[in-house]
């Protein structure tokens, strides 16, 4: 991989967003995960600052960025065709600027789903990186989010809390059943949409988050 700016301006049609690279602390894999925030989030949100942190200590290195919605100021979600759109450009200037040996693309939440979409329609990745993916929205189970979840056909890591009001733990196992043996799925036990978990479960969000960096580790050593 070559060695890149810390901070991009990338254009997105007559739009642009900023993107942020953090290369791995230590042992890099060579793989690069370009991850987006979720709909309430930014690139530099707690979530995906901890996100960053944890899987560039495992030797992932990761891009971050804000949807175009965001990086105008705005808090309302552009629609998924720009959300794509958006994911697109800054994935072609990573390919550009980082030529990583393993691309992942996911993020969290809303920023997993727009990359599902991207790959499902036929961007090229090494692997797919779904966190607290939206399966449908909170008391809404009848509005699957998953009629193109079979068209990806990349590895896949999804991971989500037992306690997400937007992944029904039965209506997921019962999608991933239609799914190929390419979908492996982790279960993250009493965490929410968040990943926080309550503190009678005697953990930490941390301990959390280090769960789900280590199954990203051991998904990307087994899978990509």
């Amino acid at each position: 991989m070559t060695t890149p700016a810390k901070k991009w301006r990338v254009a997105v049609g007559s739009d642009e967003t900023i993107a942020e690279w953090d290369p791995p602390a230590a042992h890099d894999s060579g793989a690069v995960f370009v991850c987006a925030h979720g709909a309430g989030g930014h690139m530099r949100d707690r979530s995906i600052l901890g996100l960053s942190a944890a899987l560039c200590d495992r030797g992932i290195g990761v891009v971050r960025f804000n949807f175009v919605y965001r990086a105008r100021g705005s808090s309302r979600p552009d629609p998924m065709p720009q959300l794509v759109r958006c994911f697109t450009a800054v994935v072609a200037r990573v390919r550009t600027d980082i030529s990583p040996n393993r691309l992942l693309l996911g993020g969290r939440s809303m920023g997993g789903r727009a990359a599902s979409v991207a790959v499902s329609e036929g961007m090229a990745c090494d692997g797919l990186l779904l966190l607290a993916y939206p399966l449908h929205p909170p008391g809404q189970p009848q509005k699957l989010r998953a009629a193109h979840l079979p068209a990806i056909k990349q590895s896949v890591l999804c991971i989500n809390g037992t306690r997400d009001p937007f992944c029904d733990r039965t209506l997921m196992e019962r999608t991933l059943a239609t799914l190929g043996p390419n979908w492996r799925m982790h279960w993250l036990e009493g965490a929410d949409h968040g990943f926080h978990v309550l503190k009678r479960s005697g953990r930490t969000d941390q301990d959390v988050l280090a769960e789900a960096a280590d199954e990203c580790a051991a998904w990307l050593a087994a899978s990509c």
